[in-house]
């Protein structure tokens, strides 16, 4: 049995301590809003927060996760986190998503790659760029994601 916070709410579940937080997420809790993509961490379809960094949930065990806090993309985007609530009205603003399958990991990274920032700095491209490389967009919105990241930003000061 593992003890987990997850969106500020805590669960019990009866998984192998191995067994990667996302499939624990999707699986066991039935919180499928984070999506499997390479199994690998190479794509960032995964992307969930752990005590606020982004990290790769399909290849992060639960035993990882003891004590921290997991933050996933429905608690990030349900209007509780001015973060996560102004980079997820950026996407809608700049039409980012078009299959949509990578961009709950990709506002995840992003949300926490704004919550890094010093209060009312205003990142450049490179530095968005430079954040924004662990994901993976197989639609190529990359230039959109860019502008709503900015945009996201510039809605925080």
């Amino acid at each position: 049995m593992s003890a987990l916070n997850i969106n500020g709410r805590e669960y019990t579940v009866d998984v192998d301590p191995s067994t990667p937080i996302l499939w624990t997420l999707r699986d066991t809790l039935g919180m499928t809003g984070t999506k499997f993509g390479c199994g690998a961490a190479l794509c960032g379809a995964c992307t969930v927060h752990l005590d606020g960094q982004a990290i790769r949930s399909c290849v992060t065990p639960i035993a990882a996760a003891q004590g921290k806090k997991i933050t996933t993309i429905e608690a990030a985007t349900n209007g509780s986190d001015p973060v996560g609530t102004a980079v997820h009205e950026a996407w809608v603003k700049h039409d980012v998503a078009q299959c949509g399958y990578c961009q709950s990991g990709q506002i995840m990274s992003a949300t926490a790659f704004l919550k890094a920032q010093p209060k009312g700095k205003q990142p450049t491209v490179a530095e968005i760029d430079s954040a924004m490389a662990g994901n993976i967009c197989r639609c190529g919105t990359y230039a959109r994601i860019r502008a709503a990241v900015a945009d996201a930003a510039k809605a925080l000061v």
